[in-house]
């Protein structure tokens, strides 16, 4: 870092109110969706009104564990648990959920509804996803708006497919014809009834197009940004490049599973840490992870030609501070930037980003056109979680929202006009170091997602266990109930504690709270406290005058005399 600039870019802020605790948030087609804690409600607030109001809500079918939203096909997918097992569903039509009553659609991945979702186009529809092992992470494509979906070794591509009303139509036409000749004679009467109100209706489904296995690497977030599929594990990042080809490809021999397991056998005597590893371009193909295709047999002759862009691999360093836990990369993310002047294609973005993290480091890549590190960004603190936007990277810790300049942009700028520094006009390189903004404090903060110009923070005050409560409560009540006493011993003897701060900032103390509970000799003879206070007015008659500079400095008369003390 060069600079660090006491400004930060947010010109508001506002709270969003809320009827339950929330537990996770997401944002996306200018709406923000809160899970409420449980798990199992969905409530959708507006972000470009003024006091965020409440869109629509909608229950789950389990407990929301993950949750993302796809700008293209304006869907929500969700990972979700119920009775010990492991969904996943998507969402769609759910604006229609502004009266929470309204008929919802369940159907499966490749069984479109009939009735009302096709005729009508006025509920919302839950799709189930089959998979053949449990879902850990997930991503929707930016450009595409297709699902890539992240298992233990396997990584799940569906592609996203939109049905018309005429497709639909001949659909249903055709499965009708086979069977059931009276009924298709009922349901074109009512199609011809509704076609007019439903000329624009179309349906999303999913269709899974290729299987990818990494038997040498654990998913924990995955990312898929148009061609490009990226796979974090705790401390390695790949990424890859699915291209659609027609000509055959030869896949390599599979690794020899046998020698392998031996290897891993022998080798479980001894603690292994990986090196630190970059390899970028055609270099990332010599890493140890292979990645083998399995063909779904659903595309249409389409096959994927497979190509490795960038390997990167740390070594945990503990001397940071960091644990075993915390030192693990986060915040995956591939990000497209797209141009004013896009003459090859308007839907292909002009750059690719990819940025992930780790808690003190955080490292920025361009993928399109050969992959280099633009930025590495050294935070100050243990960063919790990352967003990278077009001109800013914001990044929380535990109490503090900080933003970073990137270089998105002048690479973008630089692509589109290569001659763009002249004598009129000038970009700066994009080397230039980034600088870092001022840090804005919060409370407890928790997780962060950004869209467009909003920065959504959830936070939450650390709360007690009930143990603790109780037990802080009772010390709060003796600490005010002996500060009361000793207080009212002072006054009577006519001196007043608010007049001397010495006086009023030793009975603050502490320390002096246990002074005034009867001492283990007293607490044999069962006498009660307030005996004791009686006595020490006694003893405050027949002692001298130094009795309060005794008493300043720590000492204390003894209350009481026992047989054999002298």
């Amino acid at each position: 870092m060069v600079h660090v600039y006491n400004c930060h870019p947010f010109s508001s802020q506002q709270i969003v109110q809320v009827e339950k605790e929330p537990g996770l948030v997401c944002c996306g087609g200018g709406a923000l969706f809160v899970v409420a804690t449980g798990g199992c409600k969905v409530e959708v607030y507006n972000l470009e009104v003024e006091g965020c109001p409440l869109i629509c809500r909608f229950s789950t079918m389990g407990a929301v564990r993950s949750i993302q939203h796809s700008k293209i096909g304006d869907y929500l997918v969700t990972i979700e648990e119920k009775n010990n097992a492991t969904y996943l569903r998507a969402y769609t039509n759910w604006r229609y959920q502004a009266e929470e009553k309204a008929r919802v659609g369940v159907r499966l991945l490749g069984h479109l509804l009939g009735g009302a979702s096709v005729w009508g186009g006025v509920q919302m529809e839950i799709i189930e996803i089959p998979l053949s092992e449990r879902p850990i992470a997930m991503s929707c494509c930016p450009v595409r708006g297709d699902l890539l979906v992240g298992s233990e070794n396997t990584l799940v591509l569906f592609t996203l497919r939109q049905h018309n009303q005429q497709n639909l139509e001949n659909q249903e036409n055709q499965s009708l014809q086979s069977s059931w000749p009276n009924t298709r004679q009922r349901c074109g009467q009512s199609q011809a009834q509704s076609s007019s109100s439903s000329q624009n209706l179309s349906v999303l489904d999913f269709e899974r197009s290729v299987i990818l296995h990494l038997p040498k690497i654990a998913p924990k977030q995955v990312a898929l940004c148009d061609t490009y599929v990226a796979v974090q594990g705790e401390l390695e990042v790949l990424i890859l490049k699915l291209d659609e080809t027609s000509e055959p490809q030869t896949l390599e021999e599979p690794l020899d599973t046998n020698k392998s397991a031996e290897y891993l056998e022998d080798q479980a005597d001894f603690l292994v840490v990986p090196r630190h590893q970059e390899l970028l371009g055609d270099r990332a193909k010599d890493c140890d992870i292979p990645v083998s295709i399995e063909k779904t047999g659903l595309e249409e002759g389409g096959q994927y030609a497979l190509s490795y862009v960038l390997f990167r691999r740390f070594s945990p360093e503990f001397f940071q501070g960091c644990s075993v836990d915390e030192m693990q990369l986060h915040s995956l993310q591939l990000y497209p930037l797209f141009t004013g002047n896009q003459s090859v294609s308007p839907d292909e973005p002009s750059c690719v980003f990819c940025f992930f993290s780790l808690p003190t480091m955080g490292y920025l890549y361009s993928l399109k056109g050969g992959v280099e590190l633009l930025s590495a960004y050294q935070y100050p603190e243990k960063v919790l979680e990352a967003a990278l936007t077009d001109h800013l990277l914001h990044v929380i810790t535990k109490s503090a929202l900080q933003c970073f300049t990137v270089r998105c942009a002048a690479l973008a700028a630089r692509i589109e006009d290569p001659y763009i520094d002249t004598t009129m006009k000038a970009c700066p390189p994009c080397s230039l170091e980034v600088c870092a903004l001022r840090m804005q404090l919060f409370i407890g903060l928790r997780s962060m997602c950004v869209y467009g110009r909003h920065v959504i923070l959830l936070s939450a005050a650390d709360a007690e266990t009930s143990e603790e409560t109780e037990r802080s409560t009772q010390r709060r009540g003796l600490e005010l109930k002996e500060h009361n006493m000793l207080t009212g011993i002072f006054l009577a003897v006519g001196i007043d504690p608010a007049t001397t701060p010495a006086l009023e900032s030793l009975l603050s103390r502490p320390l002096l709270c246990a002074h005034t509970s009867p001492s283990p000799r007293n607490k044999h003879l069962n006498i009660p406290l307030e005996q004791e206070v009686d006595n020490v007015f006694y003893q405050r008659k027949q002692c001298s005058g130094t009795w309060m500079e005794r008493l300043c400095c720590g000492h204390r008369p003894p209350l009481y005399s026992l047989p054999g003390d002298g």
